[in-house]
């Protein structure tokens, strides 16, 4: 019996990393999370081959610009040991790390960018609390539901 697929969303800032850099590179280790509830879902929720929306945020429109997928386990994000890194952490040890990624494969660009303000205009279908339509919500790594995919991706 295989496990059911699943759908999660990313962000990135496209000045660091855009959907069209995970074109040209074709797949990218999604490093620098330091949220423990966007870890706990890559390391913990994550498979190989799960759907992604990517998502630009704090973009001149921020919104979907593209499909990829899940294209390894979760493990450890070297970035951490790195102490000329940003995202470096001195708490986490090779031993006991404490940040994980996973790496993330091109499928497609969208045909067109879903604005986050069209996205708000579906909050009722998409469900109380999605965290793009809910008040403060900063999470860049959330779950999505095959129904939320469906009509995101409908949206195109």
């Amino acid at each position: 019996m295989t496990a059911r697929k699943r759908y999660w969303l990313m962000k990135s800032e496209p000045d660091a990393f855009s959907i069209d850099d995970l074109q040209r590179v074709g797949t990218e280790p999604w490093n620098g999370v330091r949220n423990y509830q966007a870890r706990n879902f890559m390391r913990d929720g994550m498979k190989v081959d799960d759907g992604v929306l990517f998502y630009h945020s704090n973009a001149k429109v921020p919104g979907v610009v593209g499909v990829a997928r899940v294209a390894s386990a979760a493990y450890p994000d070297e970035t951490q040991f790195d102490p000329k890194s940003p995202y470096h952490d001195p708490k986490a040890t090779r031993e006991q790390p404490r940040w994980f990624l996973v790496d993330v494969a091109f499928e497609r660009k969208l045909e067109r960018v879903i604005p986050l303000e069209e996205i708000k205009q579906h909050t009722d279908a998409l469900g109380e609390g999605f965290p793009l339509t809910a008040r403060g919500s900063r999470l860049s790594v959330f779950p999505v539901t095959a129904a939320q995919w469906k009509l995101l991706l409908s949206l195109e």
